[in-house]
């Protein structure tokens, strides 16, 4: 590629992308197991390409989960609301709203709702697509 066309390129490219996650929302099983249901946001799936990371909101029912599984990238689960137990490698700790677990390259990671409400939390990793 020539300077001048990744110029033109550059220039062409939108600043900023602004997404309503209500746009984005569906009911679903959680990923990794199907384990009861929840609220997904994909809001970086309505990003156009190419992106350098994955940005969703999930919102976990009573007694839902996502299962445990193998992660090839860096992974953070951050909780807006409820209460969750996160896994990884077998280790296991509580989140609570606020709460931010930063989970490492090539671990078996997890989290499940747990209280009585349901758990709201980011995810966000990077894209390798």
């Amino acid at each position: 590629m020539t300077t001048g066309l990744a110029l033109l390129l550059l220039a062409s490219a939108s600043p900023m992308i602004v997404v309503d996650e209500r746009a984005t929302m569906r009911r679903e099983p959680p990923p990794h197991g199907a384990i009861g249901m929840s609220t997904a946001y994909r809001i970086s799936d309505a990003v156009p390409a190419p992106r350098a990371m994955e940005f969703r909101r999930r919102i976990l029912d009573r007694g839902a989960a996502i299962g445990e599984h193998p992660i090839a990238h860096d992974e953070v689960y951050h909780v807006l609301d409820g209460e969750g137990e996160v896994v990884s490698d077998g280790q296991r700790a509580t989140l609570r709203k606020g709460m931010t677990a930063y989970l490492y390259k090539g671990a078996v990671v997890g989290i499940s709702q747990r209280g009585r409400r349901p758990l709201s939390l980011i995810v966000a990793y990077p894209n390798t697509q």
